[in-house]
């Protein structure tokens, strides 16, 4: 595996008051806040201990919220093993996600959120945007996640069912779901801590079809606390 000291800073670094050279810049989380456009996702490192609070900063907005284990990228953060671990569609503060081998990855340490959140849905991928009448291409939470692993060394990773922070996704009686506009304002935040060293990828999802994201993609905030 390639480690976080081998690559390098030039790729790695973003100082506070420089432009975004690329549109998959990865980050490391050398400051303490990282802003994700709309649309793209970035990538930041923690050690276990750390804590990171993901805020939507102009409201209205999902994030598919990703976790691997820093030192073997096959262990992720798992919403099936979650489930299971938790007993509920999705952890409440005071509860853990735990991997694919079961093992806690993140702690759900605060919701200032109206705490409506997701772990049912898939990341968006090419194939659901051409489902939906997309001709050519079009910015997925899929593409995000690959990319900016891509960019840190690792070719080849698992897509797992990501954390869908904000996302509003109602279970009816009759097992029907639906997707409902996200009810989150500008600032709503919800802070983890990691319990293991965590590489942590967060996608602005660019959905801009169905009501989820209110058809207009936004940025949000990762911040070291």
């Amino acid at each position: 595996m390639r480690s976080w000291e081998d690559a390098p800073r030039s790729n790695l670094l973003i100082r506070e008051h420089t432009s975004i050279r690329t549109s998959w810049e990865v980050v490391w989380l050398a400051r303490s806040r990282v802003v994700v456009p709309g649309r793209e996702a970035r990538a930041v490192q923690v050690a276990a201990g750390d804590r990171v609070r993901v805020v939507d900063v102009e409201g209205g907005q999902v994030v598919d919220f990703f976790a691997f284990n820093a030192t073997d990228v096959s262990e992720y953060a798992s919403a099936e093993h979650t489930r299971v671990h938790v007993k509920r569609l999705f952890p409440k503060p005071g509860e853990e996600f735990v991997t694919n081998r079961r093992q806690p990855i993140l702690f759900f340490v605060a919701d200032d959120s109206p705490g409506l959140h997701d772990m049912l849905c898939a990341a968006c991928d090419p194939s659901r945007y051409a489902a939906l009448g997309v001709k050519g291409w079009h910015a997925s939470c899929q593409e995000n996640l690959l990319t900016v692993m891509k960019q840190l060394g690792f070719a080849r990773v698992d897509v797992p069912q990501p954390i869908n922070l904000f996302m509003d996704i109602p279970v009816y009686e009759d097992g029907s779901i639906d997707w409902r506009p996200t009810q989150t304002q500008p600032g709503d935040s919800v802070t983890f801590e990691a319990r293991m060293d965590a590489i942590l990828v967060a996608s602005a999802c660019p959905q801009d079809l169905t009501d989820i994201n209110n058809k207009a993609p936004s940025s949000i905030d990762v911040e070291l606390l």
